[in-house]
This record gives C-alpha cells, structure tokens and sequence, in this order.
C-alpha cells in the first residue's frame, strides 16, 4: 500500500472540492493502493473560540463585499464542475476549527477518517452547521457510529489539542501554506484541488509500478 497524506481543514472550500475530485478517481479504482490519512491545518488558527460571522469574516479577509465576491467566484466555478455542492447561503458563521480537527483525529483511531471528513464538509458547505460547535460535532460522531458521548466528553477537555497544534506547525515548517496538500509516499507534494484525471494517471503509475517493480 501507499501512503497518501491529505493536509486540510474541513472550512476550505478547495479541500472540499479537492476530496470531491479524487473520490471520483478512487471510485474507479477498488482496489486502489492508498492508505489515505488526513492532518490538521487550520486556515485561521487565531480564529475566536465561538468563531465569528462568515460576512464580517470574509469582507475582512478580502477588503469588502466586492472583493469576497471576486476570491470566491473561481470556487463557484470548480465546486460546480465538480459535483461539489456548496451552499455559501446557509452559512452564517465562520468557525474556529480545532475541535473539528480533534474529531477527524479521534476517527482516525476507529478507521472512520474519510467518513467522518465527508460529514464535516457536508454540515458546513451544504447543510450551513456552525462546526466549531461541540453538539454539532458530537451528532457528527453518532453519525458516523462512534461514541457520542466519549467524544462529548473529550470536546469538553484538552486533550489532543496541543498535539493539532504541533501538527499543524510542522506542516507549516515542512513548508505547507495552502490546503489542501497531498503528499503521496511521504515523497511528493501536490498541492491543490487536482482534477479526477491526474488522480487516475497517478493511481494507473503507481498500480503499475507495483505490477512490474524494477
């Protein structure tokens, strides 16, 4: 099997759209050759706890109404050549995403990584769910059969959120600044939203180099 990296945050568009992207190559590939795990990056690490109004948020990231319309027009324009629905309308709050990166860590450890990666992106791009909210996360982790209330009881603490943290720094140090960024054979970086068609070229390589090693 081959390793393959995914650097995300469940709030990026484009990781959403890039996830979308090479589940449709991987869908054509049962028995594809990767071992897929997903690492924490937070796009606004200095985000408040309680997260703060999506419109304020992002006419302040790009300088007003007509700049946040001009930055997100080329996601429009790939999430719906995609399939990638995304409903910016029922968004009202952008979050702070570490809780969310905790529960993407504990599924990790009960092999529901991409499931639970799937729902987070489906709550806050289609259904608008503020999922910096720790209720919201729990429903997430029933939905996904894990123990609601062991993950309940875990948001309530500190744990794993130094180690989110330190994860997140070293990819920053590694030299990651976008998401997302997938790293296939801890080797190579290939960062953004990729179309399904490079995905297949590098699956059919990879398959093929496993059928005739050198």
């Amino acid at each position: 099997m081959v390793k393959l990296d995914i650097i995300s945050d469940p709030i990026c568009p484009w990781c959403y759209i890039g996830k979308t992207n090479l589940d449709k190559a991987l869908v054509q590939f049962p028995d594809h050759p990767f071992t897929i795990e997903w690492h924490p990056f937070q796009l606004n690490p200095d985000m408040p706890a309680d997260g703060m109004d999506r419109r304020a948020y992002l006419e302040g990231k790009f300088g007003g109404k007509q700049g946040a319309i001009k930055a997100y027009a080329p996601v429009v324009d790939h999430a719906a050549r995609s399939g990638a629905t995304i409903n910016f309308d029922a968004i009202e709050k952008t979050p702070n995403t570490i809780d969310a990166h905790r529960l993407i860590h504990w599924a990790g450890i009960e092999q529901r990584q991409g499931f639970v990666v799937d729902l987070l992106f489906k709550a806050y791009f289609v259904e608008g769910r503020d999922i910096g909210n720790q209720e919201v996360l729990a429903d997430i982790a029933d939905t996904a059969e894990m123990d609601a209330a062991l993950v309940t009881k875990l948001l309530g603490t500190d744990n794993d959120i130094a180690d989110i943290r330190a994860r997140d720094k070293h990819s920053r140090e590694m030299g990651v600044n976008s998401v997302p960024t997938f790293i296939v054979a801890q080797q190579h970086a290939v960062p953004g939203a990729q179309p399904p068609e490079m995905w297949v070229k590098i699956i059919k390589d990879i398959m093929d180099q496993i059928a005739s090693p050198e």
